[in-house]
């Protein structure tokens, strides 16, 4: 095999494994090629994922060690993504009624989920996140971006218990917005003692959803590694729950009456 086939074939296989460990003896093996000409074949990859702001390889030493591939935004491919996408949201035919935003045609489209999974796993790449957890519906997507570049599982928590979930574990809580007693299930086999998840969500306006999720979490005795949320609307009225999150975009000075809302980054890119 040429070295341009083989890095082709090498960038291809570290992509599609984020996250992996990789063994150097992995690679001379399935490319039939020297171990030092495998490690020149890296070094190339490497300098051109940092280049290109996707990434980087991290060499792990010894004789169980290798390579994997961390996937990673610039922060200048980042900014520019989230200013996009803020200005996408002022428009005034996206409000809804309470001072929502219309974003189901943005959590359509692949290749914008495709970025907002890899912005988060930038800023997660160094949590040890072993599952992603998000509640159903409309954190489903940006929940399974996430984990591709993190390469872990997804769990979703419902409203209502599945028969095909088998035996459920379900808590009460208080939804921040509507002050409604509601419940969520999970299934008893989702974590085992000590799992480190990664909740991820859509939207936040006072965090009772979320903190419900964490409650949930406790009871598996799961540990809340971090949490994501894609949009937070500012309400000086409302009373936040949930402190210890980041947000891509802020939701401010919602007016219904005058169809003017103002979107900006999120705390991710504060400080």
């Amino acid at each position: 095999m040429k070295r341009s086939e083989r890095l082709i074939a090498m960038t291809n296989y570290l992509i599609e494994h984020p996250h992996q460990l990789v063994s150097l003896p992995f690679f001379t093996d399935v490319y039939d090629s020297a171990k030092s000409s495998i490690s020149e074949d890296l070094g190339i990859i490497n300098e051109r994922f940092q280049k290109e702001g996707i990434g980087r390889l991290q060499t792990v030493p010894g004789a169980a060690g290798g390579v994997k591939y961390i996937p990673l935004n610039s922060k200048e491919k980042s900014e520019s993504f989230v200013d996009e996408l803020a200005n996408k949201l002022e428009d005034p035919d996206r409000l809804l009624p309470g001072g929502y935003l219309f974003m189901s045609d943005l959590l359509g489209d692949p290749q914008t989920v495709r970025n907002i999974g890899r912005l988060f796993a930038t800023h997660f790449a160094e949590h040890s996140i072993d599952v992603v957890v998000t509640v159903a519906t409309k954190g489903i997507p940006l929940a399974y971006a996430v984990a591709s570049f993190l390469n872990v599982p997804v769990v979703i928590v419902r409203r209502d218990p599945k028969v095909t979930e088998g035996s459920t574990v379900s808590i009460n809580y208080v939804s921040g917005s509507s002050r409604k007693i509601q419940t969520m299930v999970l299934p008893k086999r989702s974590f085992s003692q000590g799992t480190n998840v990664l909740i991820i969500d859509d939207f936040m306006k006072a965090g009772g959803t979320i903190n419900g999720m964490k409650s949930l979490l406790d009871e598996f005795e799961a540990n809340v590694a971090g949490i994501g949320v894609l949009a937070e609307a500012e309400d000086e009225e409302e009373e936040r729950v949930v402190d210890d999150y980041v947000s891509l975009l802020q939701i401010s000075n919602v007016d219904i009456k005058n169809k003017k809302i103002d979107v900006h980054r999120g705390n991710l890119f504060q400080g």
